[in-house]
C-alpha cells in the first residue's frame, strides 16, 4: 500500500482545496474527478487513505465503496465519505458498507479533514534541509 490520499471529488474547487491543504501537510494527493477514474486510481495505486464524494458522475460515492470492500485488493483501504447532504440514513449506509466515517463538507473546515486524516495516517516526515 501507498503513502498517498486519494481524493475522488467531481466538484474541482473542493477537490483542489484538498490536495493543496493535504500536500502542504507533506502528504501525496492523487485527485479523481468522477467516480469512476476514483476507482481506477485506487486498483492502480492502492492509496493509504480515499477520500470518496458521495454525489459523482458515473459511479456515485456508495457504488465506488462497494466495489472498493469487495475487492480484496482494495477492501483494506480506509475510506472516508464526503457530502453535503446532511441525511443520517445516508451516513448509516455508508458506514454500513464500509466507510470510516463521514464528512458534511459544508459542517468541516479543511484543516478538521486533515486532522482526520492524521488520525489514520501519521503525518509524513519533513525532508532534512
Amino acid at each position: 500500500m501507498s503513502n498517498v490520499i486519494l481524493v475522488v471529488e467531481d466538484e474541482g474547487v473542493i477537490s483542489r482545496m484538498y490536495e493543496k491543504i493535504l500536500s502542504f501537510e507533506g502528504y501525496e494527493v492523487v485527485v479523481a474527478a468522477d467516480g469512476e477514474a476514483g476507482w481506477d486510481q485506487a486498483k492502480k495505486i492502492k492509496p493509504a487513505l480515499i477520500l470518496l464524494d458521495f454525489m459523482m458522475p458515473k459511479l456515485n460515492g456508495l457504488q465506488v465503496l462497494e466495489k472498493l470492500k469487495s475487492d480484496p485488493e482494495t477492501a483494506p483501504i480506509p475510506v472516508v465519505m464526503l457530502t453535503n447532504l446532511a441525511a443520517p440514513q445516508e451516513a448509516e449506509l455508508a458506514s454500513q458498507k464500509g466507510a470510516l466515517k463521514y464528512i458534511i463538507k459544508s459542517e468541516t473546515e479543511p484543516k478538521q479533514v486533515v486532522e482526520m486524516v492524521r488520525e489514520y495516517l501519521p503525518k509524513p516526515p519533513q525532508p532534512a534541509s
